[in-house]
């Protein structure tokens, strides 16, 4: 019950389990394209190049710099815990020059300054973490498509911990450009980055002056072995796309508004139980994210005892804060199988006694 990875489904662990075959079986192209068609249906997107990255969240975030950034662009990246600040990081390793907007940990981006820095020239790419992993906030996105209008930008959003937790809706947000990864909501292992690109960001890459920086992630080449013609690029993970194709078998099963409400229902029923422990949430309650609770740590408590307290003896793990939250909050994760009232009562049950 930490940020990430969550409990996985028996079902996906034998999934991950069937034997290895090539990844030009034509088995494995149907389980492929049948992963595709799922991720579109799950992305809210009839994106064409949509596909799991071959490798983590984190190489997701890289592959949308890398293939729309060249060195010389601006880009505009908003910041408001960790994952926010990686981008930038990302941004400026590409050759890009980065404006930033900042926010206070814990609170959401303030559409209205992000509209004053877009004035100030035009811009290649806004980028903006949709739910904040070191923070457990939420951002609404639906200001933000006018805002990248307005300077001439693509959107490109983090969706790590919010995709099939709660509604990302690529095509109705106007989004260009997101990445996610497959250990939150998904409940499928680590080892794979879902992608989409709408068309107006394909455009952006196959014009490109330079070549992409990355020659593993470029999607000039990757895409033509998603596509019909299954040119050869690199070897896929046979058996972590089988294990994909499983966990979003179990989610589109479910339904997405089914498991959207499951993730908010169970949220509510963590929030009460920590506040009537006396523990504090200090992210605002419109700004909260669903499948991620922060939780502030009360004087005098001791934030590794408390988590090695809670591993031992009821093999409960739960996240530490990061940047500035470390050593002063919890993070909860409630995420797709580990979305459950057993898993709520576990961790109220185990919290209160490690406090007492």
């Amino acid at each position: 019950m930490g940020p990430g990875p969550s409990d996985v489904p028996s079902r996906v662990l034998e999934a991950l389990a069937r034997p290895t075959i090539g990844h030009l079986d034509p088995v494995f192209l149907q389980a492929l394209d049948e992963t595709q068609a799922m991720l579109r249906e799950v992305f809210g997107t009839a994106n064409a190049l949509t596909l799991p990255m071959s490798a983590t969240g984190s190489a997701g975030m890289e592959t949308c710099f890398v293939n729309l950034l060249e060195p010389g662009d601006h880009a505009l990246i908003c910041r408001h815990g960790v994952f926010g600040g990686r981008m930038a990081e990302v941004a400026r390793r590409c050759g890009a020059e980065v404006t930033l907007v900042d926010a206070p940990w814990g609170q959401a981006i303030d559409p209205d300054d992000v509209a004053k820095a877009a004035k100030s020239r035009a811009f290649k790419v806004l980028a903006i973490v949709h739910a904040e992993t070191s923070t457990g906030v939420l951002q609404d996105l639906s200001p933000f498509r006018a805002i990248a209008d307005s300077c001439g930008a693509l959107l490109l959003v983090d969706t790590v911990t919010s995709l099939a937790g709660v509604p990302v809706d690529v095509d109705r947000m106007g989004i260009d450009a997101v990445y996610s990864g497959t250990q939150k909501c998904l409940s499928c292992p680590p080892g794979l980055s879902p992608v989409s690109f709408s068309e107006r960001a394909r455009h952006v890459l196959s014009t490109r002056d330079t070549p992409v920086q990355s020659w593993y992630l470029d999607l000039n080449l990757i895409g033509q072995y998603f596509g019909g013609e299954r040119v050869y690029h690199h070897t896929a993970p046979v058996n972590m796309i089988f294990a994909l194709h499983e966990a979003l078998r179990l989610v589109l099963e479910e339904g997405l508004t089914a498991r959207y409400a499951r993730h908010r229902q169970q949220a509510e029923a963590l929030r009460q139980g920590l506040e009537a422990l006396g523990l504090e949430l200090p992210v605002a309650p419109t700004d909260r994210l669903p499948p991620l609770t922060l939780v502030r740590i009360p004087d005098g408590v001791d934030d590794r005892a408390v988590r090695a307290k809670l591993l031992a003896d009821h093999g409960l793990e739960i996240g530490g804060g990061l940047g500035d939250f470390k050593g002063k909050a919890w993070r909860i994760g409630l995420m797709g199988a580990s979305a459950t009232p057993r898993h709520v009562e576990l961790c109220l049950g185990a919290l209160r006694e490690a406090l007492r």
